[in-house]
């Protein structure tokens, strides 16, 4: 078998009934924006990866492919080992090329497990590109979904879905986490639709007060209840010859539910004071995040509601699609931001308990602090059941130990700057290596009498010692004993292109 069997130009496309998933590496993060999502699919079987910066190609359905390329890249490969078992072996380059795994660098073999894999494992190397390694039980194929991005094997599938059943005309029903991007898919199947000239109407059952929620969704006669002085148009009528969307319907009164059922069952309804019946052709999807089997949930109306079921995966599933949606909510935030690839990294190790929602909201908080100069960790933008996600370490990855946590008034200034020089005057990973976190670090380094801000280095003093590194960034850090980071982006500033 060789890895050209699996291209993204193969016949085979959907692999869900193989007995082995296909192991995939996708670009999280790359100084080229336009690399982000580009993936390579090795095979099924006790195959070998061999990645450095000129192999393998990265690519898109239908594009060409490319390898990594970046200089930071070694040119001595990392490899990549699956067994028999699917536990995936991980040696090191033998090159001076950090690599970093779940946000700590490591430095000798890793190995990943099967779950492991399953759940993404995300590399960092050089510093510079991000990588997501994660099973495959589909080939990428090019199934643009209008708002949904992704592309992981997860979210390929939820995009065939909807294309295969918004056709349809059936009652649609949506499952999955809060912020999952529910809403979105209801809209796709509704713009997908023959109904696509017409309006989406949409409602939060939750909103809806148990005394006016059969108003509200089926009408009412004037005079059919106090303060109701003219006739009132339902949901469901304006939704006529449309699609009418009830988000949260485990919430919704249990008064309305057998209403909704019988409507649901012939499509017909009576306006609350009305003597006769209406009829809508409304076109009917429903969302919730909760489990309505378990619920105090009319379950003969859950089962008209399930014509046809979409679960909508949580972001902790699909790693892979960190980069893409980054790029996707920076563009729609009308941003422009160069994350640091190791804030990237955080990122996209986190689990999202809010999901989508939650990272647009942090990529808007993120935004906001380089604007001024700052640049923030994960710790600074998510807070954890009520505290800040500093206040606990990262785990290591398997085989390696966590380095103890430290207070950082123990630290001395000789400890500090052996970190830094240690660790290439990266920031993370010296305070990693302290046990402190990178806001702590950061304040030891404001106070420490060597280390300078690259923000007070004169320029022709940067320019000189570049120069004489060759524009090494790592190595004119240690010169100047200042962070590379920090450096790395004075430098931008002064020579921008």
């Amino acid at each position: 078998m060789t890895y050209s069997d699996y291209t993204l130009t193969s016949p085979l496309s959907d692999l869900d009934h193989a007995s082995a998933p296909l192991l995939a590496i996708t670009i999280v993060w790359h100084p080229d924006h336009a690399r982000i999502g580009e993936q390579f699919v090795g095979g099924s079987g006790s195959d070998t990866i061999e990645l450095n910066r000129y192999a393998p190609l990265f690519m898109r359905p239908g594009a060409e492919g490319l390898p990594l390329g970046h200089g930071g890249i070694s040119r001595q490969p990392l490899r990549l080992a699956r067994d028999a078992h699917d536990t995936i072996a991980v040696t090191l380059p033998a090159s001076p090329m950090v690599v970093e795994v779940g946000g700590r660098i490591v430095k000798d073999a890793v190995h990943f497990s099967a779950t492991q894999i399953a759940e993404g494992q995300i590399v960092c190397l050089g510093r510079a590109v991000v990588l997501c390694l994660h099973w495959m039980h589909r080939l990428p194929r090019l199934n643009p979904v209008p708002g949904l991005q992704g592309v992981g094997s997860a979210s390929i599938g939820v995009r065939d879905q909807l294309r295969m059943v918004a056709p349809s005309g059936m009652p649609v029903l949506l499952l999955g986490e809060t912020g999952t991007g529910k809403e979105i898919a209801a809209r796709a199947i509704h713009a997908l639709s023959s109904r696509a000239g017409a309006p989406l109407v949409a409602v939060n059952m939750a909103a809806l007060g148990e005394p006016l929620a059969a108003a509200a969704l089926f009408g009412a006669e004037q005079g059919a209840y106090p303060g109701a002085p003219a006739p009132r148009e339902g949901l469901f009528a304006q939704a006529d010859a449309a699609t009418l969307f009830l988000d949260e319907i485990g919430n919704a009164p249990a008064a309305v539910q057998p209403m909704l059922l019988r409507v649901l069952e012939g499509g017909d309804y009576r306006p609350v004071g009305a003597a006769h019946d209406r009829r809508s052709t409304a076109r009917l999807i429903a969302a919730s995040d909760q489990d309505l089997d378990a619920a105090a949930f009319n379950q003969a109306l859950l089962h008209r509601l399930e014509g046809f079921v979409i679960r909508m995966p949580p972001l902790r599933t699909r790693r892979e699609d960190i980069g893409v949606l980054i790029v996707d909510l920076l563009a729609q935030q009308g941003a422009r931001a160069e994350l640091p690839a190791a804030l990237v990294a955080e990122l996209a190790t986190h689990d999202w308990p809010g999901n989508v929602r939650q990272l647009a909201h942090v990529l808007q908080r993120a935004v906001l602090m380089l604007g001024q100069g700052v640049v923030p960790t994960l710790a600074d933008l998510v807070r954890t059941e009520g505290r800040p996600a500093q206040d606990t370490p990262a785990p290591a990855p398997r085989g390696e130990a966590a380095v103890p946590r430290r207070r950082p008034s123990a630290l001395s200034h000789q400890d500090v700057l052996g970190a830094m020089a240690a660790h290439h005057w990266n920031i993370l990973a010296a305070a990693q290596a302290l046990g402190i976190s990178r806001p702590s670090l950061y304040k030891l380094l404001e106070d420490h009498p060597t280390i300078r801000r690259a923000e007070t280095i004169p320029e022709p003093e940067i320019a000189e010692a570049m120069q004489a590194c060759a524009g090494d960034v790592e190595r004119c850090a240690a010169q100047l004993k200042t962070p590379a980071e920090a450096l790395r982006r004075r430098w931008r500033l002064l020579r921008p292109g």
